[in-house]
């Protein structure tokens, strides 16, 4: 990944807009990354897998309407040849 201080970035944008659709590049400030330049794909990409992350919960974080309904769920008859595989 390329990383250039962001006065850098600003006064040579062009350039950089061409080498992004190559790699990323990390924007500086004061020796710290700042942030992130990257292309249209990588950023789609990005979005598309922070959209895909599991959300999970404390038990005790849950509505209480929610724990009802997980403790009346009952498995699908057709699944107990699983419960067979536990015995």
């Amino acid at each position: 990944m390329l990383q250039v201080t962001a006065s850098e970035f600003v006064k040579h944008f062009g350039q950089y807009k061409e080498q992004v659709q190559r790699q990323s590049i990390a924007i500086t400030s004061h020796g710290r990354t700042s942030g992130y330049f990257v292309s249209e794909h990588e950023y789609s990409e990005y979005m598309f897998l922070k959209s895909r992350v599991r959300q999970t919960y404390d038990v005790t974080e849950l509505p209480l309407d929610t724990i009802a309904a997980i403790n009346q769920a009952k498995m699908s008859d057709a699944h107990d040849d699983l419960d067979n595989l536990m015995e």
